[in-house]
């Protein structure tokens, strides 16, 4: 059932500095090598060896760099049914809206998703009125099956074939038009075999053999130069010659991640992490990181973990009244441990004339440490920091109240809300629960100590 709508290199500094509003708008971090190394915890702590938070984590990276680190998050080892195997975030209509919700593949092959369903992300394919209402309550997407990879609402199966529900740029027509409907069920793209799938608000990627295809919105020059004319069917991106691609990350710009570890992007700037003269560039270039192992982008913010280091780039803000933070460019975060995965979120600003702030939610993120301890840090309103208290976090914070001696294999961010998913296969959620994004059955509120989601 749907309903139709048509329409400076980030290495000069040899300290890994905090990147959070705080620290922005403090003095500059040294960058000399002085610091005690000996701060950081052991590369072989476990889940419960970590430090708590990381006020002394500005260590020296060169003993980081000095052997490559390609440390990947730890696989999940189901241990009952149901099990997740996979935790991804929704997406509502559009960036404004408060739709916070989440998805997981489980070891049978097919998808769960729980919370935000104003625009169908929940893919319950019910009458008109229930399909769009939010839930608390984890359920099964309609209709899929042999699933094997998730990007937001949008599906691969063993096939290669991509299903994809809730609203989005799902389909064309043969005059040149993109679709945005609005679909309770999962609908089948019109695509060959493809292996990834990424996708926004209005824009979506696949590879497809050894090419990357985008359709959808152009506005921010995701699919090329904004005065050319496309089909509406999706466009091959001119790629520069290098390595084929491995994952793909979509937001206001376009992330591909080679098998190398190198970065392409294109499309708005800033946000392309890469010094560039066009705004927006729709043209891809190579980012100037390397040994990049994962990446993950929420609308104008985004992170990549490279040789053990998260790094954090993204929109033009201003935290505090007066004070400008720039992050066109990755800056690495201090964190206690190496990371193998992080998560980042959209920020927000009000402004009235003349340029004061009106509403201004900070930025947030939370990533996953070698030793499978979960650590979240800035915006924590709702206590989606899971640091316990509700206090903003200017600091990485180990997560508290999940299960002792169960490392975190995942963890995903909305604005108000943290799902962390663990190696045995369960998923625990803390933070606001006004849109059901919690996944425990209870209605509005918040948590703040991880609770666990009841899979169907």
């Amino acid at each position: 059932m749907h309903f139709t709508r048509r329409l400076l290199d980030p290495h000069r500094c040899g300290l890994i500095v905090a990147l959070s509003v705080l620290a922005a708008s403090a003095a500059a971090v040294s960058c000399s090598s002085s610091d005690d190394p000996s701060e950081s915890p052991p590369a072989d702590a476990g889940v419960d060896g970590a430090d708590t938070d990381a006020s002394d984590a500005a260590v020296d990276s060169s003993d980081r760099d000095a052997s490559t680190f390609d440390g990947k998050p730890r696989p999940v080892v189901c241990e009952s049914s149901p099990c997740a195997t996979a935790l991804v975030t929704t997406l509502g209509r559009s960036v404004e809206e408060r739709a916070e919700g989440f998805c997981v593949l489980l070891d049978d092959g097919t998808v769960a998703c729980w919370g935000a369903n104003g625009a169908g992300q929940l893919g319950r394919g019910e009458g008109e009125q229930e399909a769009l209402v939010d839930s608390s309550t984890a359920a099964k997407v309609v209709g899929l099956s042999s699933i094997t990879s998730l990007d937001h609402t949008c599906a691969v199966d063993k096939s290669g074939s991509v299903w994809c529900w809730g609203t989005g740029p799902f389909s064309w027509t043969e005059d040149g038009g993109v679709v945005a409907a609005t679909y309770t069920t999962p609908v089948r793209l019109d695509l060959p075999p493809v292996t990834k799938v990424a996708r926004s608000f209005a824009t979506a990627c696949a590879v497809v053999g050894g090419d990357v295809r985008c359709w959808g919105s152009n506005a921010l020059g995701q699919l090329g130069p904004m005065t050319e004319t496309f089909n509406g069917e999706p466009e091959r991106a001119p790629l520069p010659d290098g390595a084929a691609p491995a994952a793909l990350e979509v937001g206001n710009a376009t992330f591909v991640l080679r098998e190398d570890g190198s970065v392409v992007s294109w499309g708005g700037n800033p946000g392309i992490g890469r010094v560039s003269p066009s705004f927006p560039d729709p043209l891809p270039q190579l980012v100037s990181l390397a040994s990049v192992t994962q990446i993950d982008s929420a609308y104008d913010n985004t992170c990549a973990v490279a040789n053990g280091i998260g790094y954090c780039w993204g929109a033009r803000v201003l935290p505090i009244e007066g004070t400008v933070l720039e992050r066109a460019l990755p800056e690495p975060v201090a964190a206690p441990e190496r990371l193998v995965q992080i998560a980042t979120t959209r920020s927000k600003s009000v402004f009235l004339l003349p340029d004061t702030v009106r509403e201004f939610t900070p930025f947030r993120w939370c990533a996953v440490g070698e030793s499978g301890s979960a650590y979240c840090w800035g915006f924590n309103e709702s206590g989606q920091a899971g640091s316990g208290t509700e206090e903003y976090a200017p600091r990485a914070v180990r997560v508290s109240g999940l299960p002792e001696g169960i490392a975190v294999a995942q963890v995903k961010t909305t604005v108000n809300t943290t799902c962390a998913l663990l190696t045995n296969g369960r998923v625990y959620c803390w933070g606001s629960n006004f849109n059901g994004q919690l996944g425990n059955g209870l209605n509005r509120g918040k948590s703040l100590a991880p609770t666990a989601v009841v899979l169907p």
